[in-house]
């Protein structure tokens, strides 16, 4: 048989549910880092990221007796990670702040821009200070690579809407970003 470490998630689900409870090690170890990455650019903290991801892993495990199979398991995974980012930011995560004297015409294209150390740092930053309704999406979708169907699972919308937030997204990141010096 092939080694446990391999398996592919649903098989990995499958086998810690009915041969070895201890190879959630496997799923630990697979999801810690993106799931990190992702709750820490929700949370904008890496301790309340921390602790989204360590309730992201109670959560999982003590439901993974209702996780269908049939189903992808890193959108199910990421889902618990959001609704935990969302519990930990509380209150301070359902407001959103816009700058509504923004100017979206923008004639250039984000994925335009080389990305160098200096670009990256500013990127986060802009990243930031952008509304969770857009910052969520946008992450899924460019740092942990997240289709739009996946990112329709996890985020609970309909898949039209996380292209307008996506869009929208890019073009507040750009208007954000032209005005912080790196």
């Amino acid at each position: 048989m092939t080694q446990v470490s391999q398996l592919p998630d649903e098989e990995l689900v499958e086998y810690v549910r009915g041969v070895d409870k201890q190879a959630y090690l496997w799923i630990i170890r697979r999801y810690e880092a993106p799931l990190m990455r992702y709750a820490h650019h929700l949370t904008q903290d890496k301790d309340k990221a921390a602790d989204a991801v360590q309730e992201t892993f109670i959560k999982a495990f003590s439901n993974l007796q209702g996780f269908d199979i049939k189903r992808k398991f890193s959108s199910w995974i990421y889902r618990i990670a959001h609704n935990e980012s969302m519990n930990v930011l509380g209150k301070e995560g359902k407001h959103m702040h816009l700058d509504i004297h923004l100017d979206l015409d923008s004639g250039t294209h984000i994925e335009d821009v080389t990305i160098t150390k200096e670009v990256q740092s500013q990127i986060h930053q802009c990243l930031g200070q952008l509304p969770l309704i857009y910052r969520e999406p946008l992450s899924l979708y460019y740092l942990e690579e997240k289709s739009y169907e996946e990112i329709s699972d996890i985020l609970r919308i309909p898949v039209g809407t996380v292209g307008t937030r996506i869009n929208r997204a890019k073009l507040f990141m750009k208007k954000l970003c032209q005005h912080i010096k790196p």
